[in-house]
């Protein structure tokens, strides 16, 4: 359903303040008066796309069927940057950003676009990148995974910094632009127990001895708790420690201190880390440190785990092969179904949590080796094992080094779970021309509702 625009709310837009840099190549290169134009397309990062002269210009804010008047940001030899500034003719599928920062923080940039809209235009993205790059097409486009569109963030890392001029603390993400810290109050897609923090956080951090030494708060929250890990710089005071327990007891959350690299990071208070999250139909509970990697989006990656078996199809003499496969998020579950899985990760710490999830959930035919998929350097075993099915989710480099060395003649059915669409294409083209396995289904799930981020899942069955 189409979304009802309000124009009173939409006319003007607010421009964002543009960065230093920007200013200074005014002097040098004086930017071209804010011109009119209607809006063509959008890119592939969630941009609207217009032309002036020949020209790309590269516009923010915008939608495709749009007249705006726009203002140029920067110039560049082969494409400008411009933002709207008034929207003279509206989309219907613009909506009015529920996020009172929209226009200066970098967390989100489409929640002027209508849901539906963002899940259309990512699903485009994917099937483009898998035409465009892999030279391939599924058989069958499958429906979008969708979940939450607010509180939906289990995971983010925040910048901190002591801004002299302003004498304050800001605390939030980055700007649209620039490394500056955009100045909010609330964040609409942070986890609840999170999301309206901002205030007290910044007041706290500015009471602190080491108030300018404190540039990172990263953020893990779980079913049952939530970490904020501070990365400082100097140490702190006793007197730090006992502000931070207070806040602790007067919101609810628990601190991690951070003096170093991730390995130094240590709660603030000796005791149990408390950070889960389950798959109450496979009754199975992951436990994780806050600075693990874990699923952003825990309804999403619920969501995820029953594609990937319905994909899948896992059966009770099936072996499994699970490429960076973390702390067991999928590993385990498919444990509950299979003869015998075995899990490949190249993160030792990640390792140690898969191994100790396993026990814990009483779960014996699940086996995790350590192995950098990225090396020719693997340890001996699972390369010319046998598999039946293959599921791998792997980092925005893709997964073509490991694929091209595994031997995937006996596999029924590989699942790949992808969070850049152009390196999913280029190792399904590979699958395919190399390794005879056909893209049966591809389709979009929305970790990120609100950014240009795309999570795809793809399955692919011997030809």
């Amino acid at each position: 359903m189409r979304c009802e625009v309000d124009t009173a709310m939409i006319l003007p837009l607010t421009p964002h303040s543009p960065p230093s840099h920007t200013k200074m190549s005014r002097r040098k290169n004086r930017l071209p008066e804010p011109a009119v134009g209607d809006i063509e397309s959008l890119s592939h990062e969630g941009r609207s796309v217009l032309h002036v002269n020949g020209k790309t210009v590269f516009v923010d804010n915008a939608l495709p069927g749009e007249t705006v008047r726009f203002r140029y940001l920067r110039r560049r030899s082969k494409r400008d940057e411009a933002e709207a500034v008034e929207i003279l003719t509206p989309s219907p599928r613009r909506v009015t950003p529920f996020c009172a920062h929209f226009q200066d923080c970098g967390g989100c940039s489409l929640q002027h676009m209508d849901p539906a809209y963002q899940i259309e235009h990512k699903q485009r993205v994917l099937l483009e990148q898998l035409h465009h790059i892999g030279g391939i097409e599924p058989r069958e486009v499958l429906p979008p995974l969708t979940g939450p569109l607010q509180g939906y963030r289990h995971k983010a890392r925040l910048g901190a910094r002591y801004v002299f001029r302003k004498e304050k603390v800001l605390v939030g993400f980055r700007e649209r632009r620039g490394s500056f810290i955009a100045d909010i109050d609330h964040c609409g897609v942070l986890h609840p127990s999170v999301a309206g923090l901002f205030p007290a956080l910044k007041t706290l951090l500015g009471e602190l001895s080491i108030y300018d030494r404190i540039p990172q708060i990263e953020v893990a929250a779980g079913e049952g708790a939530t970490v904020l890990v501070l990365r400082h710089l100097a140490p702190l005071a006793p007197a730090d420690k006992e502000k931070l327990r207070a806040f602790e007891t007067q919101h609810g959350i628990r601190f991690w201190l951070q003096p170093g690299g991730p390995g130094s990071a240590a709660p603030l208070q000796p005791e149990e880390n408390g950070l889960y999250y389950r798959f109450a139909d496979e009754g199975i509970t992951l436990s994780f440190h806050p600075l693990d990697f874990t699923q952003v989006n825990f309804a999403m990656n619920r969501a995820m785990l029953k594609r990937i078996l319905e994909l899948l199809q896992p059966a009770a003499e099936d072996t499994v092969l699970d490429l960076f496969c973390g702390l067991g998020n999928f590993s385990l579950p498919l444990a509950r179904h299979v003869a015998g899985v075995t899990g490949v990760e190249g993160d030792a710490a990640l390792l140690q949590r898969a191994r100790a999830n396993a026990e814990r959930n009483n779960i014996n035919n699940a086996r995790f080796l350590q192995a950098d998929l990225y090396s020719e350097d693997l340890p001996g075993g699972f390369p010319g094992t046998n598999y039946d099915k293959v599921l791998l989710d792997p980092p925005r480099a893709g997964a073509l080094v490991i694929l091209q060395r595994l031997d995937l003649s006996a596999v029924k059915k590989l699942v790949y779970v992808s969070c850049n669409p152009a390196t999913l294409a280029r190792d399904a083209g590979m699958l395919a021309r190399e390794k005879g396995m056909m893209l049966i289904a591809a389709g979009i799930m929305d970790m990120f509702p609100h950014t240009s981020h795309v999570e795809s899942i793809a399955l692919f069955e011997r030809q």
